[in-house]
């Protein structure tokens, strides 16, 4: 039997889909399970996973449509369940879903813009569920192609190597972080497409605590983030103007994952790392805006949701629609209210625990 995963919709969603994943292979312990990624960090998450036979990395958005095709027909008919991960509401992975022919083609009916992304294209489906988190989801479609149930709810898999460990080793080192220093983990980015930039916490919020944690705290601070949030990341660690504030800038995400571990406590808007953060076990403040966290709380890892908890929210759901905010008062004031003392004192409260 040969399965090929679909997750093409960014890092997070595709740690969320491991425990789906593990799931498959001790049901299925022979069959060939293949994954098709588009981002360079699920592509060294997926790497690394031991469930998996084959990680194909192809990027739809920078080859253009002629070429995307063709590398489609090379997938043509070559597999028999294909999968499209848990949230991937548009109608593009749809329709990759359906033309690279598997008999049996998974995909979750959302309970948004289903119809209008074609989400019929897909014949085995589990429905959404707005209470339920995602690696649920995904379990729930899963037994729906198996045909079975399971009562295990395995943990992400986000396996490290011994070459990530010993970069992280070396690169703590040279930060001169000891063993008994109190070390947190920041980040202040997100993804930005779609408007998800207004999902982020403020940068002088983040410099604000930061400098609090080290003054009260003696903790050291590590700024995390990908290239695109390079100046994001330089604006708060000026602004902290501590010699105990470092930018984290690494080759990939998985050099990234292994210094987190090195982390005591993690502080994150909600973002692919915080989803790290929960394969690496740590204990995360997760600041939370519009997002419903019922779907993208950290999973199986000890953790405090920061949110004001507003009548409106949750205001973001999955489909191709732009985040919006129709407040008249303050717009995306579920994440513009949200004080500084609100996340100190639960990071405190992690800490302490």
């Amino acid at each position: 039997m040969k399965i090929l995963i679909l997750a093409l919709s960014g890092i997070g969603d595709a740690l969320m889909f491991t425990p789906a994943i593990e799931l498959m292979r001790k049901t299925l312990p022979d069959a060939e399970i293949d994954a098709l990624v588009m981002f360079k960090g699920v592509r060294d998450i997926y790497e690394r996973n031991k469930n998996l036979n084959k990680v194909m990395y192809f990027d739809f958005m920078k080859e253009g449509a002629i070429s995307s095709f063709r590398f489609l027909g090379t997938l043509r008919k070559k597999y028999v369940i294909s999968i499209n991960v848990y949230p991937s509401n548009r109608t593009e992975y749809n329709v990759i879903n359906f033309l690279i022919g598997a008999k049996l083609r998974a995909g979750v009916k959302y309970l948004r813009r289903d119809i209008r992304n074609l989400g019929m294209l897909n014949n085995v489906r589990a429905a959404e569920n707005d209470s339920q988190h995602n690696v649920i989801t995904n379990i729930r479609l899963i037994e729906k192609l198996l045909d079975k149930k399971f009562k295990e709810e395995p943990a992400l898999d986000f396996t490290l190597i011994d070459d990530d460990l010993r970069y992280a080793e070396k690169y703590l080192k040279g930060l001169g972080i000891k063993e008994n220093d109190i070390v947190i983990g920041f980040h202040p980015g997100s993804a930005t497409l779609k408007n998800h930039i207004n999902r982020r916490w403020e940068p002088e919020k983040f410099a604000a605590l930061g400098r609090r944690l080290i003054k009260e705290k003696g903790a050291r601070v590590l700024l995390f983030g990908g290239p695109e949030e390079s100046e994001l990341k330089k604006e708060i660690n000026e602004m902290i103007d501590s010699p105990d504030s470092f930018l984290v800038e690494t080759e990939n995400l998985a050099q990234s994952a292994a210094i987190m571990k090195r982390c005591r406590l993690f502080v994150s808007n909600d973002s692919s790392l915080m989803h790290v953060a929960s394969a690496m076990k740590l204990k995360v403040a997760a600041i939370i805006g519009p997002t419903n966290p019922n779907y993208i709380s950290p999973w199986k890892t000890e953790h405090r949701i920061v949110t004001l908890d507003l009548e409106c929210a949750p205001c973001f759901f999955y489909s191709p629609r732009p985040l919006i905010c129709t407040r008249t008062d303050v717009k995306y004031k579920c994440i513009k209210e949200l004080t500084v003392e609100m996340v100190y004192k639960t990071v405190e409260e992690l800490l302490n625990k």
